[in-house]
């Protein structure tokens, strides 16, 4: 009841106790009464209203005893005052009590609000818990309705989404104790129009049954009314329907909530099938690419080993004719010869290189394991590259170095690396330059150097010298760009590495290898 329309009865109730009161016997004291318009202010949950009308029945009391003693003469009985006052203690105790019940029902009315705070939000959590439980968004969906049901203690949740103009809406429908059904049809007129409207509104929208379209929809479940919330779906419009009893203000907000929360897990589950349908195509292209360069390897290796018998043969053939084994040749023919066995030498190389290369990127490389004196391979190295370099004009020489250093590896492999940085170096190196190859131990590893005054390298391509086909255009010549890679790959294969450091005048490189445990540790 109104707090207002309480006041006005017990502001009456005590008018009327007065004018009764003034009206009968001293001895007959009606003010007694008065107790029931203060007891019944509490039902208003005012205290100011009980204790304004504590004062006035007590002002009551004493104008209507007075009153009394006038109407007998001005004859004050003993009796007559005693119960005066006995009735003026007993409005100050039941307005105390009414006020004291008043604020018990308060607190207990706060204590029942917050217990029931807390079961809601225990429920609102268990039940968004069981939608984002999913990552699959067929398994979201169907968990929404399922989950809504209990929740908002309905009879029936619909949701609907609609993906796309061409195609027909899907529609999960969950009743209690039944198994979620899943409809894919066009929506009924009336259900149609509740979506448009609902996905229209800013929130949770309520429906009863004197709404006339709604009427139609909520007829078929047999609930008194309907509350339905849009779910913010970047990738469908979708609106949850739940058909229950309750669709007050407590309700709509439990399922602005849920449907909150429920939109984020949807949004999850769609970004989570997302990026599994691009890692599998990233999986799908890497696969692509794996077999691209398996095949190309493949052809490189089958391509180089099968040049490598002709081209043996060429060359043999070319230098025994150089050597007279079919005569003596004229000279012009012999100068045609030379060049074409230098150049015969040249596709040699290159086809080694690419077996080489082909091995490693196809897990075939050489899994020889065995003590390399590294010392020996530098020295074998400086004779082998000697001509080449007095062909330049290049000075060539080994530096003294320390003691013996043996490492563990493929003794072919590891002398391959060095020649190929001091081929290069010596590539890189006008006439009149020197390169210098020393060997040197720093604790538990030992390093090759290989020093040129050289053109060196332009700063923009250092980042890349070790990549394949990467070339220092313009002062290493028409190489094939394989040179460093294969010294990178050899030096790592062995458990170290390969760095570049510019000098004032050229270049070095230098391998760095673990020692052999033999000789260290």
């Amino acid at each position: 009841m109104n707090p207002g329309v309480i006041a006005i009865i017990c502001y009456a109730l005590i008018a009327v106790t007065f004018a009764a009161d003034a009206l009968t016997p001293e001895l007959f004291v009606v003010a007694i009464l008065l107790n029931g318009p203060i007891a019944l202010s509490g039902i208003a949950l005012r205290p100011r209203l009980t204790v304004a009308l504590v004062v006035l029945a007590e002002i009551s009391n004493v104008v209507a005893g007075y009153i009394n003693s006038a109407q007998a003469g001005h004859h004050w009985q003993p009796v007559a005052i005693g119960d005066r006052a006995l009735t003026a203690a007993s409005f100050v105790l039941v307005g105390y009590l009414t006020m004291r019940a008043v604020e018990l029902a308060r607190r207990s009315g706060i204590a029942r609000e917050r217990e029931r705070r807390a079961e809601t939000e225990v429920r609102l959590r268990r039940a968004l818990d069981g939608v984002q439980a999913y990552l699959n968004v067929q398994l979201v969906m169907r968990a929404i309705v399922r989950e809504a049901v209990p929740l908002l203690r309905a009879r029936e949740a619909r949701l609907v989404v609609r993906t796309s103009t061409m195609f027909p809406p899907e529609s999960y429908v969950f009743r209690r104790n039944e198994e979620i059904e899943l409809e894919r049809r066009a929506l009924e007129p009336h259900l149609a129009s509740l979506v448009q409207r609902v996905l229209g509104a800013s929130g949770v929208t309520a429906f009863d049954r004197e709404d006339p379209i709604a009427r139609n929809v909520i007829e078929v479940s047999t609930a008194a009314g309907l509350l339905a919330g849009p779910l913010r779906d970047d990738a469908a419009q979708s609106v949850l329907f739940v058909f229950g009893d309750r669709t007050g203000e407590a309700s709509r907000s439990l399922l602005q909530s849920y449907c909150d929360g429920v939109a984020v897990a949807l949004a999850q589950a769609r970004l989570f099938e997302r990026l599994g349908a691009q890692n599998e195509e990233i999986a799908r292209q890497n696969e692509a690419l794996d077999e691209r360069g398996r095949v190309i390897r493949d052809i490189v290796y089958a391509l180089a080993h099968d040049l490598r018998t002709p081209l043996a043969a060429a060359q043999v053939t070319m230098q025994q004719a150089l050597d007279g084994a079919y005569g003596e040749l004229p000279a012009p023919y012999r100068e045609i010869l030379k060049t074409s066995v230098a150049s015969n030498e040249d596709v040699r190389n290159l086809v080694e290189t690419l077996l080489f290369v082909a091995r490693y990127e196809s897990g075939e490389a050489s899994t020889v394991r065995e003590p390399v004196d590294l010392g020996a391979q530098v020295a074998r190295v400086a004779v082998e590259l000697h001509s080449l370099a007095e062909s330049k004009g290049v000075t060539l020489a080994v530096a003294d170095g320390d003691e013996k250093a043996v490492v563990t590896g493929d003794a072919h492999e590891l002398r391959r690396a060095v020649a190929n940085l001091t081929a290069n170096a010596i590539a890189a190196t006008p006439a009149g330059g020197s390169v210098r190859m020393r060997l040197a131990i720093r604790g538990a590893e030992a390093s090759v150097t290989v020093d040129d005054t050289g053109y060196g390298v332009a700063p923009e391509q250092r980042g890349r010298l070790f990549e394949r086909f990467a070339r220092n255009e313009g002062t290493m010549g028409s190489g094939t760009g394989l040179g460093l890679y294969i010294v990178r790959r050899i030096a790592e294969k062995h458990g170290g590495k390969i760095a570049y450091e510019p000098l004032e005048c050229g270049s070095r490189f230098m391998i760095t290898l673990p020692l052999a445990r033999e000789r260290f540790g």
